[in-house]
C-alpha cells in the first residue's frame, strides 16, 4: 500500500485547507493604463486659446500728451452709452472702416483708448480686441477718469 494510499492525508491534516500561495500583483499594467489614462485627457482637454494685446503702458503725462500735441493720434472714448472718435459720436464699424483706412496712409497709426468711469471691462477690451484685429500695433488705454479729468 504504499502506492496512491500512501500520498493520501490521513486524520486531520485531510480537514485542513490546502496551503495557497498569494498571486503576486504586478504594477506594470497598473502604470500602463495610467499612462494611457494620462494621455488620453491630455489630447481630448482643450486648451484655452489665451489671446494676448499687447498695450504701451502711458506715463502719468502719455495720455494728455498724445491727445493734444499729436493730431495723428486717434482718441477712442468707451462711455457707457456708446463710443466717440476723436469727440464725435460713433459705432464700431465706422471706428473700424476709419482706423482701417489710417492703416493704409499711416501704418503705425496711434490710437488712445480712454474708458470711461462705470464702464465694464468688456466694453474696453471688445475695442481693443477689434483694433489689434485691424491691425494696429501701437495702442494706449488710459485709466478710467483720465477722460474726465483732461477736459
Amino acid at each position: 500500500m504504499t502506492g496512491p494510499v500512501a500520498s493520501r492525508p490521513s486524520g486531520l491534516e485531510a480537514l485542513r485547507a490546502p496551503v495557497r500561495r498569494r498571486p503576486l500583483v504586478s504594477l506594470t499594467p497598473l502604470i500602463d493604463v495610467v499612462f494611457i489614462l494620462l494621455v488620453f485627457f491630455m489630447l481630448a482637454t482643450s486648451f484655452l486659446d489665451w489671446r494676448v494685446i499687447g498695450l504701451d503702458t502711458p506715463r502719468r503725462a502719455a495720455p494728455a500728451a498724445m491727445t493734444s500735441d499729436d493730431s495723428r493720434t486717434l482718441r477712442i472714448d468707451v462711455g457707457t452709452h456708446g463710443l466717440r472718435l476723436d469727440g464725435q459720436a460713433a459705432t464700431l464699424e465706422e471706428i473700424a472702416r476709419l482706423v482701417t483706412t489710417r492703416l493704409e496712409e499711416t501704418p503705425d497709426q496711434r490710437v488712445l483708448v480712454r474708458p470711461a468711469p462705470g464702464v465694464s471691462l468688456q466694453r474696453a477690451v471688445t475695442v481693443l480686441d477689434r483694433l489689434a484685429a485691424l491691425g494696429v500695433s501701437a495702442m494706449a488705454l488710459s485709466r478710467p477718469g483720465a477722460a474726465a479729468a483732461e477736459e
